[in-house]
């Protein structure tokens, strides 16, 4: 419990830093005041943090004692880390495109509802299987989270948006699917790779694949000259490099604590830790500085805190109903293991600990 619990204070702390930089980043006019401009080469944005955060993997590899096993790697294998590292290259630009064709309140209840495309993708696509509480905790989340999202007070030049389409609605849509595929692969990849393919692992090829295929798609593509662009600004403005820098590592050192949580933790935990962030660092804000909340709101953080109370009161029964490490089951005398004396010997086998290692076709049993 305690090393889930720094997990998400690590993610919490280097994502809301990572936020603020992002924002920052964005948002600060560079150079003179007299001709102000603004950093917009976002796919630029997302190569930098991508290779940022696979410089830090490889690191993290060589100081835990570890090898890249790209030889010993099964080419099926590889090409689930090609798989994620794509995925991960075109799920954002739906995303992206979404916001053009879409509302604000759309736009954050489709970033409430990331659960349920996590779950589906699991069961759709690697035909897992969760508890029935699991599925009424997701729901539960899912709904408490869009309440308390959607009754938020929105200020007026954030409900200007473009009104809903069909178009828009798909492309939101995709983004979800996108992102539930990559965490169920995420998950089917450390139950099928156990200790070959780690947190560290992912991480690095995720980020190494991303990398390659997004710089490729900048510098070659000749409809698109946004990484010149963008290092012309850089050149410009300076100050923006540090910025930059700064976002890059604050995102690489966040997904060192994601990805050990989705290894140790699965997809399901991870993204219940992200979905509800918010929602805490709102609630954070309102108890600093005393703001009020809706009806709805509290009607929805009730929710989000009635099932995660739910989620560890059956875990802690399950848990407790499970024999410990240290307590060895007998098993039934056996025909084959008659001592020379004529008594039969008793087997005994002890229990392996470490439920963390599940199958992912059988009810989930992660922590």
């Amino acid at each position: 419990m305690l090393q889930f619990t720094l997990c998400v204070l690590g993610i919490y702390a280097c994502f809301l830093t990572w936020g603020v930089v992002q924002e920052r980043v964005s948002t600060t006019p560079y150079g003179s005041a007299e001709a102000p401009n603004k950093f917009k080469y976002f796919v630029f944005l997302n190569l930098v943090q991508s290779i940022t955060a696979a410089i830090v993997a490889f690191g993290y590899l060589k100081i835990s004692g570890k090898q890249t096993n790209l030889r010993t790697s099964p080419n099926s294998l590889l090409f689930k880390y090609v798989q994620v590292g794509f995925l991960s290259c075109i799920g954002s630009p739906f995303g992206y495109a979404a916001l053009k064709h879409i509302d604000y309140p759309t736009m954050i209840l489709g970033k409430s509802c990331k659960l349920v495309p996590v779950m589906l993708m699991n069961v759709v696509l690697y035909r897992r299987k969760f508890p029935l509480h699991k599925y009424v905790c997701v729901g539960m989340i899912t709904a408490g989270v869009s309440m308390f999202m959607l009754y938020h007070p929105v200020a007026e030049n954030k409900k200007g948006a473009a009104a809903n389409s069909l178009w828009g609605l798909f492309l939101l849509t995709m983004n979800l699917v996108v992102d539930g595929v990559i965490n169920a692969t995420q998950d089917q990849v450390f139950h099928s790779y156990k200790g070959l393919a780690t947190g560290q692992h992912m991480m690095f090829y995720m980020n190494a694949i991303a990398s390659l295929i997004s710089g490729c798609y900048l510098m070659l593509n000749p409809y698109n000259d946004e990484f010149w662009r963008a290092l012309d600004f850089c050149t410009t403005h300076p100050a923006v490099i540090r910025d930059i820098a700064l976002f890059g590592l604050c995102g690489a050192i966040g997904q060192c604590f994601i990805f050990y949580s989705l290894e140790r933790y699965g997809s399901l935990r991870l993204v219940t830790v992200t979905v509800t962030r918010k929602l805490f660092t709102m609630l954070l804000s309102v108890i600093w500085f005393k703001h009020e909340l809706t009806a709805g709101q509290w009607a929805g953080v009730a929710l989000v805190f009635i099932s995660i109370g739910l989620e560890a009161y059956i875990k802690k029964n399950s848990n407790s109903a499970k024999p410990t490490a240290n307590q060895p089951h007998k098993l039934k005398p056996s025909n084959n293991t008659i001592a020379h004396n004529g008594l039969s010997a008793l087997n005994s086998q002890t229990l392996r600990g470490g439920h963390y290692n599940y199958p992912i076709s059988s009810v989930d049993k992660s922590a």
